[in-house]
């Protein structure tokens, strides 16, 4: 009914703020303002027509009408105070003070309104307080022993009214329909607390299994008294098997003493505690068989205040899956890694530049300036032939190390362009020989072709295989003592073939091994930079094999040498990972003396350590 609407609000706007944040006890206090409020303001409202009715009321109907006052009075203390205990027993001693006189005016306990005096405790137990209850339990009974006292000692004044037995009956049913209103008022305060408590467990409950985080409760020793629904995405298991000391054995053998500090810090120290721990998560592999992950977790535990002993103390905890921060922490981790290893690059690239550049750089500058002032000097032809000719090797050096640097910037960019045509191998390993044989005839070292069967023709660049068998022959002399060897030669396989150079110089240990390849990086053991370069030799050659969709093999022992194995397809063309570009856009090389080399086109190394075998380190194509 519409019209109720105002009235609502109003009584709503009567309970006490204090009482507005539970629901319950906002219900309480609706439920004891609005009938005293309500029914005295309607009785107060009837007393002109009721004198209209009777005429002049008698004494009775006086105090009756003026007990009509102590309701409204106490409904406007509680929506004042929010008292609601003391509200009950103002309310017990107002009725049992009016039953009391009422009593006293019409046969003391043998009077019609004596009955009244069981409702005081029944009108008390609405306040849902044992104390209020037995305040006004208390006042009844003195109220009734008060009548009966003056009973026996005969000291009531005369009867007011007549009639009794009418009125005794008016007094046993307005009695019981009173208690009948106080038992209605009970059951719908008991209604809307149970709608109240179905309510809450239910917005509990839907939170429950709707959020992704995972709600447990905890023993002190770690067993597991609750976990919500949502266990079941996170752990990939029922709930079921995470209670007890389940959800303990999922947790990393490593992570578990972790795992329990903190929840018995929580349960002893009476503290939030945070802590990290992986824990296996059941889950299927690619092919749909049953397989298990660890996942990192994440658990904030605090205690649970329990009404009882302290040992049987139990903790709370919130569980949430921390697996992909972790990656991304891991990304970032590795990102810095490779930003401080770019540095490092960098810093090596300038030094070691800074050097090869500055040698040969002094040499032509040196000499020029001695061929300039010949007449000062005296020199001869013999020696203006000499000096001309070490500026020419200066000048040599000097495009060999720019040459190099622009071969690293077209292949890192997929900017060098391959060449395929159809050649006989064979006499790229003689011409490579020819060229370096002057070289290792001055270092002392011999040079050797191993003696190979007929190699079948290939498709590929031939001044690219070329300059492949040229760094790896310059590598090994280089790294040679006096004295040493180094062989080359070549077999056929199934598709491909396979050039191995191989010699017994200084070697490399297994941390130089791991990164053999990398642009401008050098190798610093017992040999400690005595052998030129500029590092760029085997970088050169993994990023030509890879463009012509080969794989290269390095083995090597400090002290006892290098072998390098180079398995090239017979056909390049229907081999290499992706089509090569043409040289057309323009290379910045300053880029490559101010910026850290970018290294996407380094080879995936799988390195097979072993104190007593060889290492063997296998370069698979790069993504």
């Amino acid at each position: 009914m519409g019209f109720l609407a105002p009235l609502r609000i109003y009584i709503e706007s009567l309970v006490h703020p204090s009482a507005q944040q539970d629901a319950l006890t906002a219900a309480r206090h609706r439920a004891f303002i609005a009938p005293r409020l309500l029914g005295s303001i309607v009785a107060l409202a009837s007393f002109p027509a009721y004198l209209i009715a009777r005429g002049a009321p008698n004494a009775l109907e006086l105090i009756g009408f003026a007990w009509l006052i102590a309701p409204i009075l106490i409904a406007y203390f509680l929506s004042r105070t929010g008292r609601y205990e003391s509200a009950h027993v103002l309310s017990s001693l107002a009725l049992a003070g009016l039953v009391t006189t009422v009593a006293m005016l019409t046969g003391g306990i043998a009077s019609f309104a004596a009955i009244w005096l069981v409702v005081v405790p029944l009108e008390a137990s609405l306040s849902a307080s044992r104390r209020v209850v037995a305040i006004a339990s208390t006042f009844a009974l003195i109220a009734a022993g008060l009548l009966v006292l003056v009973s026996e000692l005969e000291l009531l004044p005369a009867p007011a009214l007549g009639g009794y037995a009418g009125l005794a009956t008016l007094g046993v049913v307005s009695a019981a329909l009173y208690a009948t209103g106080l038992a209605l008022g009970t059951e719908a305060l008991t209604r809307v607390s149970f709608w109240l408590l179905y309510a809450e467990e239910d917005r509990y409950r839907l939170l429950a299994r709707n959020m992704t985080d995972v709600i447990t409760r905890h023993r002190r020793d770690g067993a597991v008294l609750f976990v919500s629904p949502a266990a079941h995405s996170l752990f990939g298991c029922g709930v079921s098997e995470l209670r007890g000391q389940g959800l303990f054995g999922r947790v990393h053998v490593a992570d578990r003493p972790a795992y329990l500090t903190a929840l018995g810090d929580a349960a002893a120290l009476s503290e939030s505690r945070s802590v990290e721990f992986r824990v296996r998560r059941e889950c299927f592999d690619a092919e749909g068989r049953p397989a298990a992950r660890f996942v990192w977790i994440e658990m904030r535990c605090r205690p649970l205040e329990q009404v009882g002993a302290h040992d049987r103390r139990e903790v709370v905890a919130v569980l949430r899956d921390l697996t992909e921060r972790k990656r991304q922490e891991q990304a970032l981790e590795d990102a810095r890694a490779e930003a401080e290893r770019a540095d490092a690059r960098k810093s090596r690239f300038l030094a070691t530049m800074s050097h090869e550049l500055r040698t040969p750089l002094n040499a032509i500058i040196g000499f020029s300036d001695m061929l300039m002032h010949e007449s000062a000097l005296m020199l001869d032809a013999k020696r203006r032939n000499e000096y001309a000719g070490l500026i020419n090797d200066s000048g040599q050096h000097l495009l060999a190390v720019i040459n190099g640097v622009l071969d690293v910037s077209k292949i890192e960019t997929d900017n060098f362009a391959i060449t395929p045509e159809p050649f006989a191998p064979t006499s790229v390993i003689a011409a490579s020989c020819d060229m370096l044989a002057l070289h290792a005839n001055e270092a002392g070292v011999a040079l050797e072709r191993v003696p190979t069967a007929d190699l079948p023709e290939m498709n590929a660049d031939k001044r690219a295989l070329n300059q492949i068998l040229l760094n790896l022959l310059s590598n090994a002399i280089r790294f040679t003592d006096r004295g040493g060897k180094v062989t080359i030669g070549a077999r056929a396989e199934a598709g491909s073939i396979t050039f191995v150079v191989e010699d017994n110089g200084v070697g490399m240990n297994d941390e130089d091994l791991a990164r053999v390849g990398e642009p401008y990086f050098q190798a610093r053991t017992t040999y400690d930079r005595r052998h030129g370069g500029t590092g760029l030799g085997l970088s050169i050659v993994k990023g030509l094999v890879r463009l012509h969709g080969g794989e290269i093999d390095i083995r090597s022992r400090l002290g006892a040498g290098t072998r390098v194995s180079v398995r090239l397809p017979l056909d390049c063309e229907r081999a290499q990972p992706r089509k090569a570009r043409t040289a057309d856009a323009p290379i910045d090389v300053m880029h490559y003396l101010t910026a850290p080399a970018p290294n996407d086109c380094a080879a995936l190394l799988l390195v097979h350590a072993n104190p007593t075998q060889p290492i063997d380190i296998q370069v698979k194509k790069s993504a």
